[in-house]
């Protein structure tokens, strides 16, 4: 198990408890992090990275596999293309200057490059520690790169699998829930598909590509975007520079918000709409295996409805008669459009428990396992990358690093509303090195002030060697300590991911 800018047991925890049962009955694990995380005590290896330091890493070890011949030259001929490219870029990634730039020794690299592509069945987990930067999908690339050269696709024990940031992302991605695609991943621009849906919803479609979320609250702030409704989102607690988030809800001529709570985002609403939780709700979610599974509520709805229905009243004031009866009736209307999903149904779910996509029919088993044989694009490209410094670093006035996740109490989401769960941990304790506590004179408890180039924050520290000297840790939980105020303005120029995991901040003692 190769993981890569992913801390499971935090933010998966019931992955990361199956990862660490694996390593105790033998299984090899490297632990790329930069982070002291609790899966470095299993470790054989942990490659203590430099933040932001991803892609010569990855670069790094290619480089090492091909000259020491260890690539799986068949799965390269017969399924891949454009490797000469790879080989061309990997070259100058030598080990010594990959060990210059991300802090790892030259025997790690050596030990672990070998490790994995001997290896006959390797898996490569990554997740946001991969996808928050700057160069977030060249990072991923760069972990497909890695897999490609060394033939762990296609099988049992193999692949790179992304490790999803909340419950139900897969589930709402394959839902059409992305402003490029409809349901299964269908291209808005292309004249079939959108002609398909158009017959089917009795209305024109536009093929324009819509806003990522980034550009719908930049668009908020220059007056193009004058509405918005969020249902099920906190971007002022969640979304990075969150002081420019809420100059944009401010600007806003309206704004809804469907919750559960008044939450910091909800308090900017004209109309706050009740939800309903997951434990009110009939549907499904898809986890991150691409795994379809039913979901029935425990409780009625405290609102009255399920989230549906009230999206389904807005459709018909609006002008649009849309009468579902039940969830399974709008399952049943987006698998017929879908064709990665046609063979996945209620009776079938119920029957078999779960089913994975793609599944076309209803004689489909399902696709437990992704490229078998073949890539969906063919031959799988290899994207090779040089390295992308992050978009901001520290310097003399701003001298720290900081980088932000989650812990295991507050799991996946914000909850400032549960008390059990305050009880256990109630506030901010960002991680501060011992030699950095020692010269900032304080110690576990003290109040410091963090300060970036966007925001000011107070929180009290931990002090602990689970980070390196010139880097704090943070998460991001708490209204009272909006760590994300802090965080960086720059964004994934492809996927318009912001760079939650580098920033430069100062801190001082209060």
């Amino acid at each position: 198990m190769f993981l890569i800018g992913t801390n499971p047991t935090e933010a998966h925890p019931v992955i990361g408890y199956k990862m660490r049962q694996a390593a105790r009955r033998g299984a090899k694990l490297v632990v790329c992090d930069p982070r002291r995380i609790d899966l470095v005590d299993e470790a054989d290896y942990w490659l203590r990275v430099k933040p932001g330091t991803d892609i010569p890493l990855l670069n790094g070890l290619m480089h090492i596999i091909i000259k020491e011949g260890l690539e799986d030259k068949t799965f390269i001929e017969e399924r891949t293309e454009n490797y000469e490219e790879l080989k061309a870029i990997v070259e100058s990634y030598t080990p010594e200057r990959v060990s210059e730039l991300t802090g790892i020794s030259v025997d790690d690299l050596y030990a672990v490059a070998r490790l994995y592509a001997t290896t006959d069945k390797a898996m490569l987990f990554y997740t946001l520690g991969i996808t928050e930067h700057i160069c977030g999908t060249r990072n991923v690339m760069s972990c497909a790169n890695l897999a490609m050269l060394t033939g762990h696709l296609g099988r049992p024990g193999t692949g790179v699998c992304p490790q999803r940031g909340q419950n139900n992302v897969q589930g709402a991605c394959d839902m059409g829930a992305l402003p490029n695609v409809y349901s299964g991943y269908q291209a808005v621009g292309v004249d079939a598909v959108r002609e398909k849906h158009e017959k089917a919803w009795g209305v024109s479609l536009s093929p324009k590509v819509g806003l990522k979320i980034p550009e719908m609250f930049e668009a908020a702030h220059h007056g193009s975007v004058k509405a918005m409704y969020i249902l099920g989102e906190n971007p002022v607690l969640t979304d990075p520079n969150a002081n420019h988030i809420k100059e944009a809800l401010a600007n806003l001529e309206f704004l809804v918000v469907q919750e559960l709570f008044l939450t910091e985002t909800a308090q900017f609403a004209d109309v706050i709409l009740p939800a309903a939780s997951f434990a009110e709700c009939d549907g499904t979610f898809t986890n991150t295996e691409r795994r379809v599974q039913r979901v029935r509520k425990a409780i009625e709805p405290i609102p009255g409805q399920a989230n549906w229905q009230t999206i389904c009243q807005m459709f018909v004031a609006m002008g649009y008669p849309l009468n579902y009866n039940s969830p399974k009736e709008i399952w049943d209307e987006m698998a017929s459009l879908s064709p990665s999903m046609a063979g996945i149904n209620y009776e079938r779910i119920d029957q078999e428990n779960s089913l994975q996509w793609p599944c076309p029919t209803l004689e489909h088993p399902g696709t437990p396992i992704l490229h078998v044989g073949k890539f969906t694009r063919g031959l799988g490209l290899f994207q090779p990358s040089e390295h992308i410094p992050p978009g901001e670093i520290p310097d003399e006035e701003y001298p720290f690093l900081l980088s932000t996740g989650r812990i295991l109490f507050h799991y996946n989401v914000t909850t400032p509303y549960s008390g059990g769960i305050s009880s256990v941990w109630d506030k901010e304790m960002a991680e501060v090195n011992p030699a950095d506590a020692e010269k900032l004179g304080i110690q576990t408890g003290s109040l410091v002030k963090v300060t970036s180039r966007r925001g000011q924050v107070t929180t009290a520290v931990k002090v602990t060697d689970r980070v390196m000297p010139g880097v704090i840790w943070m998460s991001f939980h708490f209204a009272s300590t909006p760590t994300n105020e802090l965080t960086s303005a720059v964004l994934d120029p492809i996927t318009g991911t912001g760079e939650y995991k580098v920033c430069a901040v100062q801190i001082e003692p209060i």
